[in-house]
């Protein structure tokens, strides 16, 4: 069975150190999204987190 693209965030956002879930992690239209924004607009499942997800996946972070 195939991981879907927030399935394979929520797995490696679990893993990442408290501390540095406020790190950036990537930068959209020169706005920083950290691990916890992108997190939270993923679960929520909003455009955002759609887009932040399709970029994590081309930047092959998931």
């Amino acid at each position: 069975m195939s991981v879907n693209r927030k399935e394979k965030f929520i797995k490696i956002y679990a893993n990442v150190p408290i501390g540095a879930r406020r790190e950036i992690v990537l930068v959209l239209e020169k706005k920083p999204i950290s691990w916890d924004v992108a997190y939270n607009e993923i679960s929520v499942g909003t455009p955002l987190g759609d887009i932040i997800l399709k970029k994590l996946e081309k930047l092959e972070f998931i």
